[in-house]
């Protein structure tokens, strides 16, 4: 304990529960009484001597011992204050800086609203009570992004509302950017999600996707000229789309429309490298993001003429690799800073589907009945029909090919995205497939630090918003995910959730668990 003449410090360190934090001022001092993770409740000690509540008027020294003794009965009332615009405060908890630097142990982090009011070592300021989170042994990272989702696909995989949008919360991906999903559902889930009336993560949304004459999947549109393309993007602005995705058969006139109509328009295009455009052309056009490494494998090649107008897959791909083709593409990527979103876990499950058994899946349960019994079954056999023609072996080969070429581009500086393609994959489970992905990226040579990127800091920058998101700074939005163990020691670790922040909205563990629950009971009976 230490005390000073004249009334100018007053600090006094942990006793039975009860801690005091001072802020010297020119003018007064500010004590922060903490109830064991409950509640802080804020005295200014003015030079006067008296004490004055932050929200009274001055109380006599007598008092103070009457006003502490007060506070051991506030538990119940802190408890009660949940959701009610109480700040909250995670105190001695290790902030982990996703922009590269080191770590912060012992730090404090308050949420005031939507936004994170204090980050600091030690003393803080708060004028008003305050949820006390201890995060000691823990760490604090940004919310995460899945970068590639799709959460109304139609009949295919039912349930976003339901399983995808929760799913995601409790895994602690507090935003991402829908793919492709039925246009009114998802503006509407944005919408909702962003007020707080629906169990959801921020959404970055496309509507249906533009795909060719013949669209293959829901939520699409189909093109198949170049005024086509023009009309799907003004009247998908016009609807308040964040962006414009594109799929593999859109005709090369219509494609090159597209990207002329987005420009124009200022939008976001981004998707597949269409099977008749070179990646190079796409990247050159504008094409802000490639998924699922399409257009770098066939520009990898020596024949990637004959692969834009006729049948490919890995083992043509691997047959007529070039390396100094590779190269070439991997430097234009790198100087056109076309971003990448991989989906390896996805791209792991499609080429090995035959050989990876979903049943012993222990997340399996949080699927509803309908995606396992119908929905997998039927992509199951649509991929082997159609894309997993080359024996096993091949396919083994390609996708540590495809690790490779990941490595590559990273070393070029080319700049990822962590994505998975959930729901619309065979045991892709929305929000545990992120984690999964990040290890992928581990697997590719990536730091754990540079994979949590992938997820945090990155999304922030693709998206323009890191000025509001993707690390945990003062004034940046509340989205924040408390681990129980060090994601850089490994990555895997950011599946040891203690508790969420989504939009400044609290969810401890057992909540967490209660959203799980509610899942599992809900994909029990659909």
């Amino acid at each position: 304990m230490e005390r000073r003449q004249g009334g100018h410090s007053f600090f006094t360190t942990a006793t039975d529960g009860l801690l005091f934090r001072e802020e010297k001022g020119f003018r007064h001092t500010t004590v922060v009484a903490s109830l064991q993770n409950r509640l802080f409740v804020v005295f200014r000690f003015k030079t006067t001597g008296t004490i004055t509540p932050a929200r009274g008027g001055p109380v006599k020294k007598f008092c103070f011992a009457i006003v502490v003794s007060l506070l051991f009965a506030l538990p119940q009332w802190g408890q009660g204050l949940e959701g009610s615009g109480v700040p909250y405060a995670i105190t001695n908890v290790t902030v982990i800086d996703t922009d590269g630097g080191p770590s912060r142990p012992n730090f404090t982090v308050v949420i005031d609203g939507d936004r994170i009011s204090y980050v600091g070592k030690g003393h803080f300021h708060a004028l008003k009570q305050a949820h006390v989170i201890d995060g000691t042994g823990k760490f604090l990272i940004p919310g995460l992004w899945d970068m590639h989702v799709h959460t109304f696909f139609g009949d295919w995989v039912p349930g976003g509302k339901e399983v995808t949008l929760p799913l995601f919360i409790a895994n602690g991906v507090t935003g991402v950017r829908d793919m492709g999903s039925d246009l009114d559902l998802i503006l509407a889930a944005r919408r909702d999600t962003a007020s707080g009336s629906m169990l959801g993560p921020r959404m970055i949304v496309a509507g249906p996707m533009l795909d060719g004459p013949k669209t293959q999947f829901p939520a699409s549109i189909a093109i198949a000229t170049p005024d086509d393309g023009r009309r799907a993007v003004d009247m998908l602005k016009s609807r308040g789309v964040d962006f414009i995705k594109i799929q593999s058969y859109v005709p090369r006139d219509a494609y090159f429309a597209i990207a002329e109509e987005c420009k124009k328009q200022n939008i976001v295009f981004v998707g597949h490298v269409p099977d008749a455009v070179r990646g190079s052309e796409a990247s050159n056009a504008g094409q802000k993001s490639f998924e699922h490494l399409i257009g770098i494998f066939e520009g990898s090649s020596t024949v990637e003429d004959e692969l834009l107008k006729g049948p490919k897959g890995p083992g043509r791909f691997l047959e007529t690799y070039d390396p100094a083709h590779e190269a070439a593409l991997i430097q234009l990527l790198a100087k056109n800073q076309t971003w990448q979103c991989p989906t390896l876990y996805w791209e792991r499950g499609q080429w090995l589907v035959d050989a990876i058994d979903v049943t012993k899946d222990p997340d399996g349960k949080y699927a509803p009945g309908f995606w396992r019994e119908k929905s997998w079954p039927k992509f199951t056999a649509g991929i082997i029909k159609d894309l997993d023609t080359d024996p096993l072996p091949v396919r083994q080969k390609f996708v540590e090919h495809e690790l490779d070429i990941v490595k590559k581009l990273h070393q070029a500086n080319v700049p990822f995205l962590a994505g998975t393609d959930t729901a619309a994959g065979v045991d892709v489970l929305p929000g545990f497939s992120l984690h999964l992905e990040l290890q992928r990226f581990v697997a590719a040579g990536f730091t754990p630090m540079e994979a949590l990127q992938t997820a945090t800091i990155n999304p922030a920058k693709f998206l323009g918003k890191d000025g509001d998101l993707g690390t945990v700074e003062k004034g940046k939005i509340a989205d924040l995910v408390l681990l129980d163990a060090n994601p850089l020691d490994d990555v895997g670790n950011t599946q040891k959730i203690a508790a969420v922040f989504s939009n400044g909205r609290y969810y401890s563990r057992a909540q967490l668990d209660r959203i799980l629950a509610d899942v599992q009971a809900y994909s029990a009976s659909h």
